[in-house]
């Protein structure tokens, strides 16, 4: 068995994660990898209303007596959803872990902290890390430009990002964006973390809300199966390759594109339909790099398994083999 900090201090059995996911971090997910032994997050702002999140923190209480917690992410925008609605159902509900994600969490930080809540700050660099332990989170993940989603705007890869964290940051620390598998796990632990995120490895699971196709279509694609959008806006996310973000892309390419240009194209609707009915050419979908690792669509509990054994044996075999005396 791995044990770390991480798995320590959150109370599970494996230094794996399952993230917040937008559209996918559901009760049923959630409680399969909570089953697993590893730490799943529902997301918040995939239930419409903070009324329908307590239901589905419900939903997944039935469904495991193990540890598992809620994702809030806070972005910016002109009509932003009601955070302190949705942090009061979190906290109503006796969740004892959070991660939140984004704009300035301060106010959440220390409002989860003061009802006795561990907090999980998800970051894309090194000062930002250092600013969440400053706001007093427990525990980082830190995301390398192969992640699905935001990778913020420096580019730097995990395996340059992880260890410039661990040299710096020193509440524990998990690695995300390009993990799925145990070579990324022995390499995470390696480089300074104390257990690794996964995104789209578990959203190619069975228990996965998302459409059979969509699981499909990801065990077809390999590592150069995405597509970098809004570059040009300063908020890069990265996302499946399709027809949809090609488009997206050559707007981008020909300069001066605002948000209004292309809102068309990507708005979260249009993503919805994609992870529900499979139709992978309706807009834009979060996928990682790491889809050229994924060649099957396992069980929770065979994919936690499967990482942490075959972690044990290269720690045992392949490491200890390379010492000479």
């Amino acid at each position: 068995m791995l044990k770390t900090r991480f798995t320590e201090m959150f109370g599970v059995q494996h230094p794996i994660v399952q993230g917040g996911m937008q559209w996918v971090g559901r009760a049923g997910l959630v409680s399969a990898v909570a089953n697993a032994g590893a730490l799943g997050f529902i997301t918040a702002l995939t239930q419409p209303t903070p009324d329908e999140l307590t239901k589905e923190i419900k939903r997944c209480r039935d469904m495991t007596d193990k540890p598992f917690g809620v994702n809030l992410t806070i972005l910016p925008a002109l009509k932003p959803p009601p955070y302190a609605e949705y942090r009061q159902a979190i906290i109503e509900s006796g969740i004892k872990i959070v991660e939140t994600a984004g704009y300035k969490p301060q106010e959440h930080v220390d409002h989860f902290k003061q009802h006795g809540i561990k907090v999980i700050h998800k970051c894309t660099a090194v000062r930002h890390a250092l600013s969440a332990e400053r706001m007093g989170v427990d525990a980082i993940s830190i995301d390398g430009f192969e992640c699905a989603g935001h990778p913020g705007e420096d580019d730097i890869p995990g395996l340059i990002l992880i260890p410039a964290a661990a040299d710096k940051v020193k509440i524990p620390m998990i690695a995300s964006g390009g993990f799925g598998d145990a070579r990324g796990l022995v390499a995470a632990l390696a480089l300074g973390a104390e257990g690794i995120n996964m995104g789209t490895r578990f959203m190619c699971t069975v228990e996965s809300p998302i459409h059979q196709k969509v699981k499909e279509q990801i065990v077809a694609n390999d590592e150069r199966a995405t597509d970098l959008i809004f570059r040009t806006l300063h908020n890069t996310a990265r996302v499946a390759k399709n027809p949809v973000s090609q488009e997206v892309v050559a707007i981008e390419k020909k300069g001066g594109a605002t948000i209004n240009d292309i809102a068309h194209l990507v708005a979260g609707a249009r993503g919805r339909v994609v992870f529900e009915q499979g139709d992978q050419t309706h807009g834009i979908w979060s996928a990682g790099m790491v889809q050229g690792l994924i060649h099957d669509i396992p069980t929770c509990a065979e994919l936690v398994s499967r990482i942490v054994n075959e972690a044990e044996a290269i720690i045992r075999k392949r490491l200890d083999r390379a010492l000479v005396a």
